[in-house]
């Protein structure tokens, strides 16, 4: 072997050579380990802290590196550099994800999809968190706990429940227009390319007159979008609970590229006012001929990761990560998750986590942050911690001032169901689709709610009923029973 092809010699993680990396050090061929024996203590710790604790929610994900090409022109819309010229290109690192599994559970499972994108934009950068679907289950943050307990494990048994997933749908009306949508085909899509992607939420946008627009973002697959049936799904996962994460590995392995166009719909502060809807409220669409979509760019995932770790579980997506031109708005979700993301980081990887290669920006950072777990880079060296400080530390710019929005009303709990229509979106959406959509939606819901109670039962069937009789009639007639006699 030339010295070209030899080997590196094998380390500690101090840098000391290992001279056997295959025989523990033994008091003679049969006597018990010795202690000192280092490099075994070593690897025997790491070892038992190779797994940091699992995404309370999106636990099983993959995902890849790409670039954002923008391909028409809203800078009258934004300010924001990664938009400020048709052609430029932004890189991003995207991660698709279950929600309501753990990490071993299957790809294809009936689920919303994660869609979160970090782009690294030349002024910091901007994430963007959103699903497969363009809402969500409920709109009050403080639900959301209880939300994600009925999609984990019954405490005594350590079991899925359907009685709890249904009982909290049946006493929230709120979310029948999201699950109308997972119990749809739309509730298996084959694979993470053929799928779309939505922030979800609304934002602003912010132009270089500090003029402020209500956003929503969509991403629409380029490769057309591709569902399973329930029996297909779960075939699937018996065969290859990977299903979803391979495909989008080796398709970019072998250079098919999968892509989205990313568009925006777009209302003004004074649309707002007189919207029928509440504008910030995650259980509603924007209706596209009203508000109809803008294109912005293509979004490409070129490149795979080289380590799954490193790069994938330990990636971060945080809503509060936005640049200048790039706003939050009165969404109540929204704001929850502004805080509730970052927290979550901070308590499964740590203070420093935006340090990591996948999280950490293409730009300088400069700040007064010192010290925690895993602090490195020198840790700011010699660098005052303190600002002000008299030592040409970094400082504020007034240039980069968030634009305002106005609030008004007094502190207290308003409750979020009053005045809200839960069930018109519902019933629209079961209306577009075709008669055997219509039929696979029933049967998957009827199919799961066969051994939970009753009453339970016939509690959700009136919000079907509510939705469209024939949403309602059709599920009750597959379960035997009768929705005008519990109205």
């Amino acid at each position: 072997m030339s010295d070209q092809q030899k080997p590196t010699t094998l380390t500690t993680a101090s840098g000391i050579p290992v001279s056997d990396n295959q025989n523990s050090i033994t008091a003679g061929p049969r006597g018990p380990v010795l202690i000192q024996d280092f490099h075994l203590v070593e690897k025997l710790a790491h070892f038992n802290r190779e797994r940091i604790p699992e995404r309370v929610v999106h636990a099983k994900g993959a995902g890849a590196y790409g670039t954002l090409t923008i391909t028409n022109d809203i800078t009258q819309y934004s300010k924001a550099k990664v938009f400020n010229q048709v052609g430029k290109q932004t890189p991003c690192f995207l991660r698709f994800s279950t929600v309501g599994g753990e990490k071993g559970s299957a790809d294809t499972a009936r689920d919303p999809r994660g869609f979160a994108i970090k782009f690294y934009t030349e002024e910091g950068n901007w994430d963007l968190v959103g699903n497969n679907t363009p809402i969500f289950f409920i709109r009050d943050p403080l639900k959301f706990p209880d939300f994600i307990h009925t999609q984990k494990r019954v405490p005594q048994t350590n079991l899925k429940s359907p009685t709890m997933m249904w009982d909290f749908w049946s006493l929230s009306p709120e979310s029948l227009h999201q699950v109308t949508i997972l119990f749809s085909d739309r509730g298996t899509p084959d694979g993470y390319r053929y799928m779309d992607g939505f922030g979800s939420h609304t934002y602003s946008l912010i132009n270089a007159n500090n003029e402020r627009v209500w956003v929503k973002f969509h991403f629409k697959t380029k490769q057309g979008i591709r569902n399973l049936t329930a029996s297909a799904a779960e075939m699937i996962a018996g065969q290859n609970a990977d299903y979803a994460t391979q495909d989008l590995f080796y398709a970019i392995e072998q250079g098919e590229f999968p892509q989205w166009t990313f568009y925006i719909q777009v209302m003004t502060e004074e649309q707002a006012k007189t919207f029928k809807y509440n504008p910030f409220d995650l259980t509603k669409v924007w209706p596209h001929g009203e508000y109809p979509l803008i294109e912005v760019g293509t979004l490409e995932l070129n490149r795979n990761p080289e380590n799954y770790f490193a790069e994938v579980e330990q990636a971060a997506f945080a809503p509060a990560h936005i640049v200048p031109g790039i706003d939050f708005s009165p969404d109540k979700m929204l704001q929850a998750r502004i805080m509730a993301y970052t927290d979550a980081h901070r308590y499964r990887l740590g203070a420093n986590h935006e340090s990591l290669p996948v999280n950490q920006p293409h730009v300088p950072v400069n700040n007064y942050q010192r010290d925690g777990f895993m602090a490195h880079n020198g840790n700011s060296g010699s660098k005052p911690n303190y600002e002000p400080n008299s030592f040409n530390g970094p400082q504020q710019d007034p240039s980069y001032k968030e634009a305002p929005f106005p609030v008004d009303g007094d502190g207290a709990r308003y409750n979020h169901r009053d005045g809200n229509d839960d069930y018109t979106q519902a019933g629209d959406l079961f209306r577009l689709m075709t008669p055997d959509a219509q039929e696979r939606l029933m049967e998957n819901i009827a199919g799961t709610m066969k051994e939970v109670p009753q009453a339970i039962v016939e509690r959700q069937l009136a919000h079907f009923y509510k939705a469209d009789p024939a949403y309602g009639n059709g599920i009750a007639a597959k379960l035997g029973l009768s929705v005008p006699e519990m109205m």
